[in-house]
């Protein structure tokens, strides 16, 4: 599972970078990743430290860098919303 969700996180972040739009795209889905991946890295970090703890940080590092994006296009997409709407006159 975290080799799968390894290899996908980077195609998933060049995809935003690529289209740079949030569409298709949930806040809260990344965060409950987030979660998950901090949840399985404090298990390691408690009772198990091997290996697949390099994994989980790996992978919460992409998920961080994607929701940033996510943060990022979405502000950029709002603000092009605003500034549209500012500038039309009413009918």
């Amino acid at each position: 599972m975290l080799a799968c969700f390894g290899l996908a996180w980077p195609l998933n972040i060049m995809k935003s970078l690529r289209t740079k739009s949030t569409k298709g795209k949930s806040i809260w889905f990344l965060f409950a990743i987030w979660v998950g991946y901090i949840a399985g890295i404090t298990h390691k970090l408690l009772y198990s430290r091997d290996l697949v703890l390099v994994l989980y940080c790996i992978n919460f590092a992409m998920v961080s860098v994607d929701a940033l994006l996510y943060l990022h296009y979405r502000s950029r997409e709002r603000w092009v919303v605003r500034t549209a709407g500012a500038g039309s006159t009413p009918n």
